[in-house]
């Protein structure tokens, strides 16, 4: 278990363990057209990578493991760590199941990567908005990745919450404005999204170079069902897969993807 933090107000914050919720983001991340889109738009950022000859990979806090059984599927040598014991096991049972091998870590990234040598590729996915301090932990884990290798970095939105936040209005104006919002809610709401200028100007200041910027669900998370009931899903993934990619629009999606390169 990372240390625990206190924040601004002097509450105490830590990264999230998912031990007790793994059904339930199984139900409501993975097992869903969001989830499945989100997979899509992360394999094509990747899908050159994974050509590419043997890499080592550090999946830093794994979960299921979804990206990493992709990459060891054609033979790259993958190392997963997570900080809940039970994502841990799924990602395991998720490993045999496909007669894959990996290394399984169980630990908190940045107290891992204390431990490991540097690799090729580096994942570090739908981790950052759960951290008790975010720019720390991915300044860890980036240090990780070799010269000449990538950081593929996965992160919750904050410009997202926002602009959806403002949409639904009512009680939550007031926390928008004082930035205390964030976190509150549903469980599964993470607690610290990021600002995607904000973190690119974090990778840009440690050297990387940014290849890949994309938007993950544009539109789709600002609709309501009944809006989404009433649309085709198909002209709606159509429409997210035009703009993506689009500097005007991706950085309001709900999950930003960054794929990044050490010179």
């Amino acid at each position: 278990m990372a240390d625990q933090i206190k924040n601004a107000q002097g509450k105490v914050v830590q990264d999230r363990n998912f031990d007790k919720l793994v059904d339930k983001f199984e139900k409501k991340v993975y097992d869903t057209v969001k989830g499945e889109w989100r997979l899509k738009l992360l394999k094509e950022d990747l899908e050159t990578l994974r050509n590419q000859s043997q890499m080592s990979i550090w999946d830093a806090g794994c979960g299921f493991a979804q990206i990493s059984q992709w990459f060891a599927q054609v033979g790259h040598d993958v190392t997963l760590c997570d900080l809940s014991h039970q994502m841990l096991i799924r990602a395991r049972e998720n490993f045999a199941r496909q007669n894959l091998t990996g290394r399984f870590i169980e630990g908190a990234a940045q107290e891992v990567a204390e431990t490991l040598e540097s690799f090729d590729l580096v994942l570090f996915h739908a981790v950052l908005e759960w951290l008790a301090e975010p720019k720390q932990t991915l300044k860890a884990v980036a240090d990780k990745v070799s010269p000449a290798g990538y950081f593929s970095l996965l992160f919750y939105n904050r410009n997202s919450v926002v602009i959806r936040n403002t949409l639904k209005g009512g009680w939550r104006l007031p926390y928008l404005m004082n930035d205390e919002y964030l976190g509150k809610g549903k469980k599964l709401t993470p607690p610290n999204p990021q600002i995607p200028e904000e973190v690119c100007s974090w990778l840009e200041e440690w050297g990387f170079e940014i290849q890949v910027h994309t938007g993950i669900r544009v539109f789709h998370d600002y609709m309501t069902p009944e809006v989404i009931e009433q649309s085709s899903i198909d002209e709606l993934l159509d429409l997210e897969y035009r703009y993506c990619r689009e500097p005007t629009y991706r950085n309001m999606a709900r999950y930003i993807h960054i794929l990044a390169k050490k010179p």
